[in-house]
Parts: structure tokens; C-alpha cells; sequence
């Protein structure tokens, strides 16, 4: 038996409802992703940078492929220490030229910006280099004693627990060079010393082989992938814990 009054029927939701609250759907969306890109973009800039690693000249504290992130912010109050493993801006001459970047469209180059700002992607890591600090500003850095150590300030240190030497080889190929690192600079090298292009190979060049401090992005700490070598990155300072302080710069 049916009845006159569907008194129980759901009751109809008119179309202009429906329509509000779709369009409050995309906009709660959209407030979401503007948030969270401005989010990124203040982490990006200030705090945590993604960067990978496409060339072997860290080997083996970092491979190729390697993706790492790069603290920005800590370094900025506490300075940094030799040993740390830095990410830094071409300082003039040290990257070989690269042909120009294919065309891209719009969308893509849209959706590239958008990865990158929220750490997904690292475009630009072709445009950086990453080495191991040796030398502060005022160092007197020297290579090499007769057993093949770099000595800072007088003092050798011994490099094994980061350089990657072939096997029965005890020091890297010699390749002299005495500088006092200006203020304002840092020296630094690779770890697979024999295959990096670093401050020893670029001493011709505008930079004479140093970095400017504010060319530098900041501090590797953490390499995020591939996941079966996650982990932190080892400034290795207690290599350098026995060189005394550094000089005044330019001396």
C-alpha cells in the first residue's frame, strides 16, 4: 500500500545548492595548495633544500643519483666547520657549459616549478656543486707532506675515513698547491679526490680556486634516497680536531 505524502523521502537539494557547494569544494582545494606551496617555498628558501648528486666526485660518501638534503639555516648562525659537506653556487668557471635547456611547455615547465618547490624535484642541482670543506677563511692549506697529507695550518691531517682510494693505494694522486684562503672564502675538495674538478683544478679561474661564502646554499646532512642508503653524512670534524686556529686571513 503506498501513501499520498511521501513523508519519508529524502528531500530534494536544489541545484543552485549543489553548485555552491561544489565551487566551495575548489576553493577549500585551492586555499590548500597555495598554503602549502607558500609553506615550501619558505622551506626551500630558508631552512631545508633537496638537491642530487650527478657526478662521482664524493664518491663514496655520496653516489651518483644519490638524493640528499641541504640544511640552509643552521650554518647561517653557527658558521661552518671543515669537514662539512657543502652545496654551492658555480663560482665562475668550474661547470662546463652546458648547451641550452630544450624548449618545454608551459605546463610542463609549470608542473616542474611546482615539483620543485615542494622538494620533489631539483632542477637546478646541475647548476651547483657539492664538496668537503678543508680550508677556513685564514687557512694556510698545502699539499702535500712526504706521505701525501694535506696539512691546514701546519698540521696533517689524515683523510682515510672519507677519500675514496683504490684499493693498496694509500694517498690520492699529488697535486701541489700552498694557499691562505682569503676572507670570506672556503677551499674544498672531493672525496673521490682523484676524479674532482674542486678548488685544486679551478685555481685559474676568477674564484683562484676558493668559494665565495655566499655562494654557498648550505650543509648536506641527510641523503633521503634510494631508501637503502638513508642516513645522515658524516663531516668526519674529528679529522681536522687537531688544527689549531686559523691565522688572520691574508697574512
Amino acid at each position: 500500500m503506498t501513501s499520498d505524502h511521501p513523508t519519508d523521502a529524502a528531500p530534494l537539494v536544489p541545484p543552485v545548492s549543489r553548485r555552491r557547494g561544489f565551487w566551495s569544494l575548489v576553493r577549500d582545494i585551492l586555499v590548500i595548495v597555495v598554503i602549502a606551496i607558500v609553506v615550501s617555498l619558505v622551506i626551500k628558501t630558508f631552512l631545508v633544500r633537496s638537491f642530487y648528486i650527478p657526478s662521482g666526485s664524493m664518491e663514496q660518501t655520496l653516489l651518483v643519483k644519490d638524493r640528499i638534503l641541504v640544511d640552509e639555516l643552521t650554518p647561517r648562525f653557527t658558521g661552518y666547520e671543515r669537514g662539512d659537506v657543502v652545496v654551492f653556487r658555480d663560482p665562475g668557471g668550474w661547470l662546463p657549459v652546458s648547451p641550452a635547456p630544450a624548449d618545454q611547455s608551459p605546463l610542463v615547465q609549470a608542473g616542474d616549478w611546482l615539483l620543485s618547490l615542494l622538494g620533489i624535484t631539483a632542477s637546478d642541482s646541475d647548476e651547483h656543486l657539492i664538496k668537503r670543506l678543508i680550508g677556513l677563511p685564514g687557512d694556510h692549506v698545502v699539499c702535500c707532506n712526504a706521505i701525501g697529507q694535506i696539512t691546514v695550518n701546519g698540521t696533517p691531517i689524515d683523510e682515510t675515513p672519507y677519500l675514496d682510494l683504490a684499493p693498496g693505494q694509500s694517498a690520492p694522486e699529488v697535486v701541489p698547491f700552498d694557499v691562505t684562503v682569503p676572507d670570506g672564502s672556503l677551499w674544498v675538495l672531493g672525496d673521490n679526490r682523484d676524479h674532482s674538478r674542486d678548488s685544486r683544478y679551478n685555481m685559474d679561474q676568477p674564484s683562484h680556486g676558493f668559494v665565495p661564502i655566499d655562494n654557498v646554499v648550505g650543509r648536506a646532512f641527510l641523503i633521503t634516497w634510494p631508501l637503502n642508503r638513508f642516513g645522515t653524512i658524516d663531516g668526519h670534524h674529528e679529522v681536522f680536531s687537531g688544527v689549531p686556529a686559523a691565522a688572520a686571513a691574508g697574512r
